[in-house]
């Protein structure tokens, strides 16, 4: 019972933590598209905890986000929920099966290539029913906007997860609401590559997103 305890108090921070960016951090990035790092959070709640806790984090979010500051309604829940688990379980279902850093990182980049294809099929198919306009309008829409913009987003949330993982696990561990590590992670220069490969990662997607709004 306190373990289940310690799993329900971690959910709940989770999802305080993702609606409260939901809320405070949306970064225009092109056209209608906003990004918000909500998912860097459900995803390193899913990998602690697996692959069906992150989707259930991403619905009550999601839902919570639809009643109080969505003006998209059920649409825009459908959406969410889809884009984050086609990302974050899909991370969390390789990690949990290879849990070592290479294996976090394998889960990553296929995640960030289910996400991009469902999205586009999702867009393909929701976009005219939520903009109201014709689908041929939105096929256009969808190399030269939809595309770029869920690869730099979920290129975005594979960096941030990677650098903030370890510091977040640590912190709860700390507080004893995580046992100790079990984990196959290798301290070293393997750790050291995939840190500065996030912030490469991390730092050329941030500058893509800037040019994308002609800020540079």
């Amino acid at each position: 019972m306190q373990l289940d305890t310690k799993k329900i108090t971690i959910i709940a921070m989770f999802c305080a933590i993702a609606y409260v960016i939901v809320v405070f951090v949306r970064i225009p990035v092109v056209l209608f598209l906003k990004y918000e790092p909500k998912d860097v959070i459900i995803t390193i709640g899913a990998f602690m905890m697996g692959p069906f806790t992150g989707f259930l984090i991403s619905l009550i979010v999601s839902l919570v986000e639809m009643i109080t500051v969505s003006d998209t309604g059920p649409i825009g829940l459908l959406m969410n929920v889809i884009s984050t688990c086609a990302f974050t379980c899909t991370a969390a279902f390789i990690y949990k099966k290879k849990h070592n850093m290479k294996g976090a990182v394998l889960g990553l980049f296929t995640g960030t290539v289910l996400m991009t294809a469902s999205m586009l099929l999702w867009n393909y198919l929701i976009t005219p029913l939520y903009l109201n306009i014709p689908r041929p309008a939105v096929v256009a829409l969808l190399i030269p906007a939809i595309l770029p913009f869920n690869l730099l987003k979920a290129g975005i949330n594979m960096a941030l997860t990677i650098l903030l993982y370890k510091p977040i696990v640590t912190a709860l561990r700390k507080a004893n609401l995580l046992p100790p590590s079990q984990s196959g992670v290798k301290k070293g220069k393997i750790n050291l590559g995939f840190m500065i490969f996030a912030l490469v990662l991390l730092i050329t997607c941030v500058l893509l997103v800037l040019a994308m709004r002609g800020i540079i």
